[in-house]
């Protein structure tokens, strides 16, 4: 039997095909059903008529609730005003499984509800496109590094050794020895990439630390290309050109989707615009209000957002209350009333959005004002400069103090490591981590001890240096943190199926 498919329906219209699959919602009339049918690839509006099936299929569609899976068969009908611009004019109807009361309502529900019912929440319209998009994404990134002459490679998951020390790792034991679940594959995509030329990974990685920020997840999804032959500039220039390949595949790919969660994507279509390049001293200038960008001041700016986000939550806390008082109202009808409580529902929604800004903005006034020279940027800090573009932003030449050991120190100013870390406009932040590594083996030795990492567990990547050590680069790329940023998810939690994070192990 051929499958059809409700994103192909434009191929059949005005014939008669069979779809599959569930029921996303169902409502009724005199004399007819209206049932949104999803498939997975998909939602179409199929109207069941008792004028065109049997009696005893039309009595059948009373037991569909919300989630039953069933088959329906009918003409495919144009009509630009449905879901997906079809109908299908049902003449069969059949039941493969009537669903139980289904636990996600139409209601606002809570994140933390929503997380438990994640393997059921992954249905809904919103996170099957957040889900569309992310797998247009991870194509995008084979498409571009595939196109440009890179190999794809895989590093091990277990590892003997720590990237940046051994504080946020996952410990596990490997037949008697102490193993780690892996924080990142660069250093054995260093040793590939002398082997290949030129080399990306792709896959997970763990972090073990106890955060709940907007950003964390303990287990993620990590790209981390390596370039022989490069120095941070090629580096940086490669960043830039595989951002915005990336960025403008989604938008020509899932425009449908990307409008279906709200995603304004004038900010995104600045992908075509150079990125600002800034050097460690620059950004922190810029971030304690002592240097302007493009007129605009950071410390200025957070206070003018602070007043207009108070002022937003006197308004929406007015609207909510006169719908409200509407509601008690006497004589009211059914319908007029479920559509307040509908407006009522999602002002609330908006505005613990507000109260959660109102909260936060204060914080990174403070942090701006009182940061401190010669640390790294912390999740504020990141915020307050990124808030300024409306494009990523790539920030130079850190302390190397604060920068992993296999950093090569800035040959013009020894106190600066030449990394580079990308941070996406609206205040999300770092989204690329990367540099130039040290090909000095005396000095990664020094470094090695001064982090006190054991040197037995780094020989390896030491015969690196000593069996023909030349001029290389890479970076490391959160696919989470990019799914947040192109969707404009407030948390990463929606950027991934099933996200591990501090506190979430289920389901």
């Amino acid at each position: 039997m051929q499958q059809f498919l409700i994103k192909d329906l434009a191929k059949y219209e005005g014939q008669t095909i069979t779809l599959q699959g569930w029921a996303s919602n169902r409502r009724d009339s005199k004399g007819l059903y209206f049932i949104v049918l999803r498939d997975g690839t998909g939602w179409c509006q199929c109207v069941v008529s008792a004028e065109s099936v049997s009696a005893e299929v039309f009595e059948n569609c009373k037991q569909i609730s919300l989630e039953t899976s069933i088959e329906i068969t009918g003409k495919i009908v144009k009509d630009e005003k449905q879901i997906g611009g079809f109908e299908v004019q049902a003449v069969d109807v059949k039941v493969i499984a009537v669903a139980d009361e289904y636990p996600i309502a139409k209601k606002e529900h809570g994140v933390e509800f929503l997380m438990d019912k994640r393997h059921l929440w992954l249905r809904s319209q919103r996170q099957w496109s957040i889900m569309k998009i992310r797998n247009q994404i991870i194509f995008a990134i084979h498409k571009f590094f595939q196109s440009e002459g890179f190999v794809q490679m895989d590093a091990p998951l277990f590892t003997g050794n720590a990237c940046e020390g051994t504080t946020n790792l996952f410990e596990t034991e490997f037949y008697g020895d102490t193993a780690y679940l892996s924080q990142s594959g660069q250093l054995y995509g260093e040793a590939m990439a002398f082997a290949m030329g030129k080399i990306y990974t792709f896959g997970p990685t763990f972090r073990a630390e106890k955060s709940k920020t907007r950003r964390h997840l303990s287990e993620f999804w990590m790209i981390e290309p390596e370039m022989v032959f490069y120095d941070i500039y090629q580096n940086m220039d490669l960043i830039e050109s595989f951002l915005r390949s990336v960025v403008t595949d989604v938008l020509e790919n899932c425009s449908k989707e990307l409008e279906f969660i709200g995603r304004d994507t004038s900010v995104l279509k600045n992908i075509v615009q150079e990125f600002p390049r800034l050097t460690y001293d620059e950004a922190v200038a810029i971030i304690k209000g002592e240097k302007d960008v493009n007129g605009k001041n950071s410390i200025k700016t957070l206070e003018a957002d602070l007043a207009a986000v108070m002022a937003k939550i006197a308004e929406v806390n007015a609207v909510i209350a006169e719908r409200e008082e509407k509601i008690k109202v006497p004589g009211m009808k059914k319908g007029e009333i479920g559509f307040n409580q509908a407006k009522i529902d999602k002002l609330k929604q908006e505005l613990k959005d507000l109260e959660e800004e109102s909260r936060n903005i204060p914080g990174w006034l403070e942090s701006a004002r009182n940061f401190t020279y010669g640390t790294d940027f912390g999740g504020s800090d990141e915020t307050v400069l990124t808030r300024l573009f409306d494009v990523p932003v790539m920030v130079y030449n850190w302390p190397h103090e604060v920068k992993a050991f296999y950093l090569k120190r800035d040959p013009d100013n020894s106190h600066f490591a030449r990394g580079v870390d990308v941070l996406a406009p609206e205040g999300y932040g770092e989204i690329v981590g990367g540099g130039e590594r040290e090909t000095d083996k005396d000095l990664l030795i020094g470094k090695i001890n001064e982090h006190e990492l054991p040197m037995e567990a780094f020989e390896w990547y030491l015969d690196l240096r000593r069996y023909g050590s030349v001029p290389h680069a890479g970076f490391g790329l959160g696919l989470e943190r990019l799914v947040t940023w192109i969707c404009k998810l407030p948390h990463v939690r929606e950027s991934i199926p099933f996200p591990r994070m501090y506190g979430r192990l289920l389901p």
